[in-house]
């Protein structure tokens, strides 16, 4: 039950974080299907499938697995697979098992990169005050209850700062909207993302065991070290909320896309 508890606290925020993008990504495309049939679909592929994949792939030289082939785009797969990452990994190794937790979760990371990446460059004004919530607002050692508080105001302020009259007459606040609609659109894990992420999970949570079954032998609390370390989640959630900001704001452009299509 301990090793349980650590596992959420150390990855529970991030997995509800995917969970939610997940949601979210579904119905969007969803709407757009209908509205457009596999165009619309397709249209927000150029740039967030590779993205995508990009976050698989360098998760795999980060936890040293072999990458035997990679499709950063691929727009006539009779099976829809828009792109892949095809790796492999030594099953001895307890390093590459843990590896696969994050190596499916990687289009989340490099998602949200590519996010404030895309802020930096073409809404500096709007990056800059992102950053300086976060060097003053945000810190470590909030309560787990302040966690909701920490993802809408960081989603207020981003919100404040972008959707502003300079910014509406900027065309490169455009060029980074239609950036960030393609990236939320494909930032969800698939379901082999998802399997592969369950393998390394159980791996973690097996290492957790092994770990709290020793340290209990020579009553050393782990406890106590695993909220220290998981004081991380509150920078997790707040660099979170921007694709989940964007996430949401893909889904009710793809649903007016859809009402007006369909006639209202």
């Amino acid at each position: 039950m301990l090793s349980v508890v650590e596992l959420f606290l150390l990855l529970g925020f991030i997995m509800g974080v995917g969970f939610l993008l997940g949601v979210l990504e579904k119905y969007s495309n969803k709407f757009l299907f209908k509205a457009f049939g596999p165009r619309g679909v397709l249209a927000t592929a150029w740039i967030g499938t590779p993205i995508h994949e990009f976050g698989h792939l360098i998760q795999c030289f980060i936890w040293g697995h072999r990458v035997k082939r990679v499709k950063f785009l691929q727009l006539n797969n009779p099976n829809g697979v828009l792109g892949y990452v095809e790796h492999q990994y030594n099953p001895g190794s307890m390093y590459q098992q843990i590896g696969n937790f994050f190596i499916g979760m990687g289009p989340i990371f490099s998602g949200i990169g590519a996010l404030i990446l895309g802020m930096y460059v073409l809404v500096p004004e709007s990056y800059q005050t992102f950053s300086e919530y976060i060097q003053t607002r945000v810190s470590p050692d909030l309560h787990n209850s302040d966690y909701l508080i920490v993802i809408g105001d960081a989603i207020l302020v981003i919100t404040k700062s972008l959707f502003t009259f300079e910014n509406l007459l900027n065309p490169l606040f455009w060029i980074f909207l239609l950036f960030t609609i393609s990236i939320s659109s494909h930032i969800a894990l698939s379901k082999a993302d998802i399997n592969g992420s369950a393998r390394g999970l159980l791996m973690i949570f097996f290492g957790l065991v092994i770990t709290n079954l020793v340290t209990g032998f020579f009553d050393i609390n782990t406890y106590r070290f695993i909220v220290k370390v998981t004081q991380y989640n509150t920078y997790v959630l707040a660099f979170s909320s921007i694709a989940l900001l964007f996430s949401f704001i893909t889904l009710l452009i793809s649903y007016v896309l859809y009402k007006i299509k369909s006639g209202w």
